[in-house]
Parts: structure tokens; C-alpha cells; sequence
């Protein structure tokens, strides 16, 4: 593929990242209930969302584009748009749970979910683009450190929706 053929897909992938990031975050409330909520001493400090956020968002897209031109048919497109388009809505999904609903312990089932959804998205990509796979491993780990802070703000908390 062409570097101008490239560029279509990562363009893509952006306004798609972009978009989750922009629905995800207005979904978070970190007003008072959520500041009422016990934590664990070891969460990171809330300055450091932003910044991780908009990294393995940047490597999300990237991983897309990659993914897309690497891409040999319809089949495996329409594979890589389907899962990169259902990794997305367990993202909002899971704030829209955590923060609106305010329910932490139905989050919590659903952090498994979004986790899977990237393991799954590194396997059907790695034989596909190995570098489309290896820029979705921060976003594994990140999710994975959120699922356990998940479990703890629900086992100091809970339960919940009463």
C-alpha cells in the first residue's frame, strides 16, 4: 500500500480514537460521588489519566491504520473494522456504567469484557501486522490496572444500587 493509501486508514482510526475519547470522557463524572468513593492509596493521581488516555488513543489509531493496510481482504477488513468498532463500545460503555449509572460492580463485569476485547484484538492482529498488535499491549496493560482498581473501589465500596 501506497504511504498516501496509508494515510486514509490512520485518518480514520484518529476521528474514531478522537471520538471515544470526546464520548468516554463526557460520560466521567469525577464529581462528588465519585469523590466520595473510597480508593485504594496506590491509584495513580487523576492527573495521570489524561495524558495515558491520549497515548494508547494515539496507539489505537496507529494500531488501525496498521491493521487496515495490512489487510488483504474484505473478510479480514470487515474483521478488523468489527472488532476495533466493538473494543469502542465497551470504552464508552464501561464509563458510561462506572460514572452515570454509578454502579462500579457492573463495571466491573464489563472491564472483563473491554480487556478481552483487546486481547482479541491483539491476537487477530498479530498474524496479520505484528506492530499493529505490539501498539495495543499499553492499552492491555492500562485496562488491566483499571480492572483491578475497579475490583477494589467495589470491594471498599460496595455494594452498590441500593
Amino acid at each position: 500500500m501506497t504511504q498516501r493509501g496509508r494515510l486514509a486508514p490512520l485518518a480514520a482510526g484518529a476521528l474514531c480514537a478522537i471520538a471515544v475519547a470526546g464520548l468516554g470522557g463526557a460520560m466521567t463524572d469525577t464529581g462528588p460521588w465519585y469523590l466520595a468513593l473510597e480508593k485504594p492509596a496506590w491509584q495513580p493521581p487523576g492527573w495521570v489519566f489524561g495524558p495515558v488516555w491520549t497515548v494508547i488513543f494515539a496507539c489505537c489509531a496507529w494500531s488501525f491504520g496498521e491493521a487496515w493496510a495490512a489487510s488483504r481482504t474484505r473478510a479480514a477488513r470487515a474483521t478488523v473494522l468489527w472488532l476495533f468498532g466493538f473494543n469502542m463500545f465497551l470504552n464508552i460503555a464501561w464509563s458510561a456504567l462506572f460514572f452515570r449509572a454509578q454502579r462500579p460492580d457492573w463495571a466491573l463485569v464489563e472491564v472483563a469484557l473491554l480487556w478481552l476485547s483487546i486481547a482479541a484484538l491483539i491476537g487477530v492482529l498479530r498474524p496479520m501486522s505484528r506492530q499493529a498488535a505490539m501498539l495495543l499491549l499499553p492499552y492491555l496493560a492500562w485496562v488491566g490496572l483499571a480492572a483491578v482498581l475497579n475490583w477494589e473501589v467495589v470491594r471498599l465500596n460496595g455494594p452498590f444500587g441500593a
